[in-house]
């Protein structure tokens, strides 16, 4: 399943440039996975309740081209690999108006307990959540 996000440039996630801050692009795509797991009615908050935290392990971000102030970007968001213990989803950004790719985005998260304790297998639910999302 694709995911898709929409997010507005303003000035507060741009340089002096006027040029989105590299950065940004991490909340951003924090932004679009948290959509993505609503839209699956198993929200952040849902998982959190079932004492699943998820939390990054590795972010790779490839820039290819600007985006700045008052583009409006889409991210596309899929489960791209998926094991027992880990979870990778890629992240393309494009500039709405051109079709442009700004950014690609490859983040792996694992499943951890409230207290930070690693699952050394992630929780059924959550691993049968990704696997059905996954292309």
């Amino acid at each position: 399943m694709k995911h898709l996000y929409e997010v507005k440039v303003y000035h507060a996630d741009t340089d002096c440039y006027g040029i989105v801050w590299h950065g940004t692009y991490l909340r951003f795509c924090e932004q679009a996975r948290c959509e993505f797991a609503a839209a699956t009615n198993k929200s952040m908050k849902y998982l959190e309740n079932k004492g699943i935290c998820t939390p990054l392990v590795e972010a790779n971000i490839k820039y290819k081209h600007s985006a700045k102030v008052h583009d409006v970007l889409i991210i596309e968001t899929i489960v791209d690999k998926l094991t027992p213990l880990r979870a990778e989803m890629l992240q393309k950004i494009k500039n709405k108006e051109t079709n442009q790719e700004v950014a690609e985005v490859r983040v792996t998260f694992v499943c951890t307990d409230k207290e930070g304790n690693l699952y050394r297998k992630m929780p059924q639910e959550m691993f049968d959540m990704l696997k059905s999302l996954q292309n």
